[in-house]
């Protein structure tokens, strides 16, 4: 039997193996659904053997497709150390590599990629850029970063912005807050509260997109901190907004409640962005693909850009 199996089915069935559902998967793999389903449906042809258990959420493989995804673990792998051992050969193992956020919960899902990528890339000098940035690409560009995480891909000159991944934002509130009866919140809600924020421009408020337009500025309340946003949030002070994977913890114990914000929900994108030349080394782009891996993993809500 002539083998139908490629890097690209190996790929696929180990998100398989993490994906909630077909649609999400397709979405980490950059394909339609469609695509996807024939792609399963060639190797379950191929071996004459289901893969996929159907009409199951989250999504779960066969035996066969276990099989299958045992050995995707094996040949990524080594695919990434053959990948590693190149640059090493081509002097591109080793660098220096500062990363800066311009998001205060980043740090929920950037500390675990970085714990993960560290093993594979030992000399790589893996550093964060202390504290909060308000213009992340703007160190890029003046060489103080080589890595920015941004909602913003702006037209900066020789930068290279890499798309990770979109997440919702939720309207936080009290359990008792008059606000938690709605099904979801409109600009106009937002007028006669306190919006509890971090201390950061209007312009890095994902909220101010929608109530700017709407004319709605509500009174502002601002923290450094997340827990004492929802500290203030769960006592009344005022209402938040929040990304969901910040919240979940939170709202499974029953501390505040949450809501979309419009009919169609409100959604923040996130890049990764670095000078054109530098994003073409190896354990750049092995960085970001570790980056987009593991948030997958981790955080719940978001799906590719």
């Amino acid at each position: 039997m002539t083998s139908a199996l490629e890097l690209r089915h190996l790929r696929t069935l180990a998100v398989l193996q993490d994906a909630p559902s077909l649609s999400a998967a397709a979405q980490r793999l950059h394909l339609t659904q469609s695509a996807l389903s024939h792609q399963l449906k060639l190797l379950e042809s191929t071996y004459d053997l289901a893969l996929l258990e159907r009409r199951t959420q989250p999504v779960r493989l066969t035996p066969a497709g276990l099989r299958l995804a045992q050995l995707a673990n094996l040949v990524n792998d080594a695919v990434q150390a053959a990948e590693r051992d190149l640059a090493n050969m081509a002097g591109g193992s080793a660098g220096t590599l500062r990363i800066a956020v311009e998001c205060h919960t980043c740090f929920d899902w950037l500390m675990p990629a970085m714990d993960a990528f560290r093993p594979q890339w030992p000399a790589v000098e893996l550093d964060i850029v202390s504290g909060f940035q308000a213009d992340p690409v703007g160190l890029v560009v003046s060489d103080r970063a080589e890595l920015a995480i941004t909602s913003d891909p702006d037209a900066s000159e020789g930068v290279i912005f890499t798309p990770l991944f979109q997440y919702p934002m939720m309207a936080v509130m009290a359990n008792e807050h008059r606000l938690a009866a709605r099904t979801h919140l409109t600009p106009r809600d937002f007028a006669d509260e306190t919006l509890i924020t971090y201390p950061v421009p209007d312009t890095l408020l994902d909220v101010m997109r929608i109530l700017e337009p709407a004319g709605v500025n509500p009174r502002r309340r601002t923290s450094e901190l997340t827990v004492a946003i929802l500290q203030l949030v769960a006592s009344r002070r005022g209402i938040s907004v929040l990304p969901s994977w910040t919240l979940q913890p939170y709202v499974d114990k029953g501390y505040v409640t949450t809501r979309p914000i419009t009919r169609r929900g409100l959604r923040s994108r996130l890049y990764a962005a670095s000078q054109a030349g530098l994003a073409q080394r190896p354990y750049v782009r092995a960085f970001i693909e570790t980056l987009k891996e593991r948030s997958f993993q981790l955080l719940p809500g978001i799906s590719s850009l």
